[in-house]
């Protein structure tokens, strides 16, 4: 039951040397796959920096093995990374994407989008104990701290998807249209989206591989100058 979530694909390349090591390492002391698993999301939740400012187009930029190497992505890359290291521990996992409507995100980005809405939010769809479990391993701990959101845990047996409000009584995460589920990144789709949806600066920004930004400082400050505004 669900070969085609447990081979290896272009992009979620779980039979690579990388996501091999990093899921043996990961998941060392656990005996059940829900061990695994739960061992497998904190690793890729906080082990790679969620960073929106620095998007290879590359078809290579979005392999799971890539991503690995560099230590950094956004929600695409870190949701292809845990199916890939779910995959590798023969854990059946799927990519799940939804049109969110991100209300935390910082001026910067917001501006380079012209919306504040992010297409094709990556996230998974893990097979344990004979259902799906829908979960969200985007946002490091040092993020949420800095947008004063908590922090996104599971227990391997709910799902864990974006809290609609932070600490704060804000609204964070709205979930507006579910693309479904796919076996392997749907990569045209993903770039199309990027070119067709996002502004003009978006689309520039897409095309220099070498741009850079901090995204967690932006968030911390931001966050300072609205407590002084108070």
């Amino acid at each position: 039951m669900h070969e085609e979530y447990l081979r290896p694909t272009e992009f979620i390349d779980s039979d690579s040397p990388e996501v091999q090591a990093f899921a043996q390492q990961a998941t060392e002391g656990a005996k059940t796959p829900r061990e695994k698993a739960v061992k497998l999301y904190y690793a890729v939740r906080d082990s790679i920096y969620y960073d929106p400012y620095r998007i290879d187009p590359a078809r290579s930029a979005f392999k799971a093995s890539t991503i690995l190497r560099q230590g950094y992505g956004y929600c695409v890359g870190k949701a292809v990374v845990l199916a890939a290291a779910l995959r590798s521990q023969d854990i059946p996992c799927r990519l799940h994407f939804a049109d969110v409507r991100n209300h935390l995100a910082t001026e910067r980005l917001k501006k380079m989008m012209q919306t504040d809405t992010f297409y094709y939010h990556g996230y998974n769809d893990v097979w344990l104990d004979g259902y799906w479990i829908k979960v969200t391993p985007t946002f490091n701990i040092s993020l949420c701290e800095k947008f004063k959101v908590k922090p996104l845990d599971w227990d391997g047996v709910s799902d864990a998807i974006f809290h609609p409000f932070d600490l704060e009584g804000r609204r964070h995460m709205e979930y507006v249209t579910d693309h479904g589920s796919f076996t392997d990144l749907p990569y045209d789709v993903i770039i199309n989206t990027f070119l067709t949806r996002y502004g003009s600066s978006a689309k520039d920004y897409l095309s220099q591989t070498n741009q850079t930004g901090d995204f967690e400082r932006e968030a911390q400050k931001e966050a300072a100058d609205k407590a002084k505004q108070r």
